[in-house]
């Protein structure tokens, strides 16, 4: 099959919010390609766990762009005049940030050229004191004796090199212990669950709304030698799914951890409240500097108290114990 790549140069900032509006748009595949200098710093900061990666290979376009894919059929011409709309609509939008020139090119490709191209960007990377999370289809250097994660999370969840998730993962470092029992809102990858499990936990368990998750956690899980038994995963909207509900209520939780956005955690606080234990550590990501205060106020009033907050460029993320 022939696609349709569009690609929308903008800035590291303002990735997310491109992003965000290709998916409201009805656009699930993309990809992020980051400058090439934040790449250059991200291969200088890690090359002790590689063997040689190139950047201009890795990111042959100078400054972040966000590609979307879409397949060149007749039907699809409507949805392409529709990103073109969107895009300029962003540009008249105030988000208090830069989000670039917002120029749009786009060409033909073949299936496989962009389906795989992803991996090119994925490198091993070390994230807190403890973990080494690497692509299951590259050998790793290890000098420092990390537990290593290796993860494929294919096309649809991330990598795990993203902030927000480095951020839960340290905090997971500091909170998970033996026998503890830890709910991941928002799974994906797994990479987090897998994370806690490797940290020690006993048991994980994940929800997400993208049925994918199912197959691909699982798969994660088997290429770190995961026993089935010490997972679960559950498809559907913790926020409006009775069934969904009543299987996570089976628990009670020593950490949850939820990498989302604040809108959706802001409305998980008080479910989050009725699944944990007292004195259980509850880690929120995926929020941006501006709603900081919005988290931490529905936290205080569900009865959690803000024990760690981490900023990594505009993202925050924090940890807190519920009273």
């Amino acid at each position: 099959m022939k696609w349709i790549e569009i690609c929308i140069m903008t800035t590291d900032e303002g990735a997310e919010a491109v992003y965000a509006m290709l998916d409201k748009s009805g656009i699930s595949s993309v990809v992020i390609e980051q400058s090439r200098e934040s790449i250059q710093a991200f291969l200088t900061e890690t090359e002790k766990y590689w063997d040689y990666a190139d950047p201009d290979e890795i990111a042959p376009c100078s400054g972040p762009c966000v590609k979307a894919y879409i397949a060149d059929i007749p039907e699809n011409a409507k949805l392409i005049d529709k990103v073109y709309e969107e895009t300029a609509k962003l540009k008249n939008i105030e988000l208090g940030f830069d989000v670039g020139s917002l120029e749009i090119s786009a060409r033909t490709v073949d299936d496989e050229d962009w389906s795989n191209n992803w991996k090119a960007y994925y490198k091993p990377i070390p994230i807190g004191n403890k973990l080494l999370v690497k692509p299951s289809w590259e050998e790793v250097q290890n000098p420092d004796g990390r537990t290593v994660i290796s993860l494929d999370p294919g096309i649809v969840f991330g990598t795990g090199s993203h902030q927000t998730t480095r951020m839960c993962i340290k905090m997971l470092e500091q909170t998970v212990e033996k026998s503890d029992v830890v709910l991941d809102i928002g799974c994906g990858s797994g990479i987090l669950m897998i994370a806690a499990l490797l940290l020690g936990a006993d048991k994980a368990v994940g929800a997400d709304v993208d049925a994918a998750a199912l197959h691909v956690v699982k798969d994660n899980a088997g290429l770190n030698g995961i026993d089935p038994k010490r997972f679960s995963v559950y498809i559907g909207d913790v926020l409006t799914d009775p069934s969904l509900k009543e299987n996570l209520e089976a628990y009670r939780y020593d950490v949850i951890v939820s990498n989302i956005t604040a809108n959706v955690i802001i409305r998980l606080v008080p479910f989050a409240a009725q699944l944990i234990k007292p004195g259980g550590s509850f880690i929120v990501s995926g929020i941006i500097g501006e709603r900081l205060d919005e988290v931490l106020t529905a936290l205080n009033e569900n009865g959690f108290k803000a024990a760690d907050t981490e900023i990594m460029d505009d993202w925050v993320a924090v940890l807190s114990e519920k009273l």
